[in-house]
């Protein structure tokens, strides 16, 4: 649902569904986004953790934390609303946490 409601605002999104990973690791939907220059949207820190264990710069990712809406309606909502801000530091390579009330920003690759 996240991805179709960004698709139909204008953005090249995709599900791991789209590619029938599903059921694929993390390790592989991470290789698949680098190789795609795709920014990861999940609420998975998994992802955030192979960004620090291998010192990557790429892919970017979106985590919606701490009480957010698991609702793919409000976490697209709250990601169209707030892309303008975020959008320069995704394509320069940063992991953005977005939880109720902020936004933090850090750039990657993430220090140890």
């Amino acid at each position: 649902m996240v991805a179709k409601r960004l698709t139909a605002a204008g953005h090249d999104a995709t599900h791991v569904r789209d590619y029938g990973m599903q059921a694929a690791g993390d390790d592989e939907i991470f290789v698949r986004a680098q190789q795609e220059q795709r920014v990861l949207v999940s609420a998975d820190t998994d992802f955030g953790t192979l960004l620090a264990a291998h010192q990557e710069s790429a892919p970017s990712v979106v985590l919606f934390r701490h009480g957010m809406q698991r609702r793919p309606e409000q976490q697209s909502e709250t990601l169209l609303v707030n892309l303008a801000v975020i959008e320069r530091d995704l394509a320069e390579g940063s992991i953005v946490v977005i939880e109720p009330g902020r936004i933090r920003v850090r750039g990657l690759p993430l220090n140890p």
